[in-house]
């Protein structure tokens, strides 16, 4: 009877999630990526409830790595003030602008809210300043640029859950390849001619050169892509002035008579905007090749370029806001060539199995000892970088207590 029961529940479940795939046809727009076009590297059989990028974004948000956004930075460093943002709450602010453009527009939530969560996991301790640096060690060990994006395929697909990885759909890996949030686009239009045999021609092609110009397959892609520059560019000037780094009275007159000077109203504006000049997709067939496109209006467009401009001036490459960043730089490089002399070692007893306990050894087996140190040093939090860099005997900046 309790057999037949669960069986009769899960044939229910089934039905319901038969009708929300469904429900879709008449929901989201022809432009729109559906739940029963998503594609898994490994089939699965149907034995869940939730539609397919739903169950993607739970598969991230469930991941080690997501658990460690908690302590990364998003843009300012080793600053005692609990209001300043950090790169988990950045992401979450993404999924929600991602999913309010996407309700708007007729796009499929669940596709963006799992990119959006999951585009950001391969940064690593220190941010963009930890990526700079870690990149010109990958270069001098013979390992390609290191770049976030990529690394955040490598843990969601090839490192996680014993080497076997989430089996995330093809959707949702494109989205977080091509999402480059800091490159300047005013228009997107998504290339959907994409399998993942491409998928994997493009990572192997953006590793071999960062420069390379990727552009999502699929709209929800585009929309995370234009809501990572929405929810980043007015909440780091605003975690500038919280700090006293700059003034208010410094935004660019241009910018603030065409975004607005603080961070709701930026991101108001934006998203205001952005609806207004893509709402031709709400109503598009499929097959309407001219509407598959979403973007900013010329003058918004050009405001939030100059606006881009201005913070990577006064804030991202403002050495004066990068407090003891030399002994950081110092600190990657040690730890890379103490786990490196370890990943070396992996056959011997003591301290070398110690650093390699978490790993599953077909990943080991599969990449080279610096790989493996890449690997490590970008999953760290920077809380945890800074106390295996002072277990080795390096100098480790202290905290700054800015105002609160």
């Amino acid at each position: 009877m309790a057999g037949h029961t669960t069986t009769h529940r899960r044939d229910w479940v089934h039905a319901i999630r038969e009708e929300l795939d469904e429900r879709e046809g008449t929901v989201l727009g022809g432009l729109a990526c559906a739940s029963r076009h998503a594609v898994r590297r490994t089939a699965e059989p149907l034995v869940d409830h939730r539609q397919p990028f739903a169950q993607d974004a739970d598969r991230i948000l469930h991941s080690r790595a997501y658990t460690r956004y908690i302590d990364k930075t998003q843009v300012f460093s080793l600053v005692d003030n609990d209001h300043i943002t950090h790169r988990v709450l950045h992401v979450q602010m993404v999924s929600r602008i991602g999913r309010t453009i996407g309700r708007f527009l007729g796009l499929n939530e669940d596709l963006i809210e799992a990119i959006a969560l999951g585009h950001d996991i391969g940064h690593p301790p220190f941010g963009h300043e930890g990526e700079r640096m870690l990149a010109q060690l990958c270069r001098c060990h013979g390992l390609g640029v290191f770049q976030h994006n990529i690394q955040s395929v490598q843990f969601l697909d090839r490192f996680e859950r014993g080497g076997a990885g989430w089996n995330l759909t093809l959707q949702v890996l494109d989205g977080i390849l091509c999402h480059d949030g800091e490159v300047h686009a005013q228009r997107l239009r998504p290339n959907r001619a994409k399998d993942f045999a491409v998928h994997d021609r493009e990572l192997a092609a953006k590793q071999d050169d960062p420069s390379l110009p990727l552009t999502p397959m699929t709209l929800e892609g585009c929309v995370v892509r234009l809501a990572d520059t929405i929810a980043y560019i007015g909440r780091d000037l605003e975690d500038a002035i919280e700090l006293g780094l700059i003034d208010r009275e410094e935004i660019p007159e241009k910018c603030v008579a065409a975004l607005g000077s603080s961070n709701g109203t930026i991101v108001y504006t934006l998203v205001t905007d952005l609806l207004a000049n893509s709402s031709h997709v709400r109503g598009a067939e499929s097959s309407d090749v001219g509407s598959d496109f979403i973007g900013f209006s010329t003058e918004i467009g050009a405001a939030l370029r100059q606006l881009k401009a201005f913070n990577y001036q006064r804030i991202y490459t403002n050495p004066a806001f990068k407090p003891d960043f030399m002994k950081i730089h110092r600190c990657y490089e040690r730890l890379f060539e103490h786990y490196l002399g370890l990943a070396q070692e992996a056959g011997s007893e003591g301290s070398a199995r110690a650093f390699l306990r978490s790993m599953p050894s077909s990943y080991i087996a599969a990449h080279s000892p610096a790989a493996v140190v890449r690997d490590y040093l970008a999953g760290m939090t920077d809380a945890y970088f800074l106390r295996q860099a002072a277990a080795i005997g390096c100098a480790i900046p202290e905290r700054l207590c800015l105002p609160t």
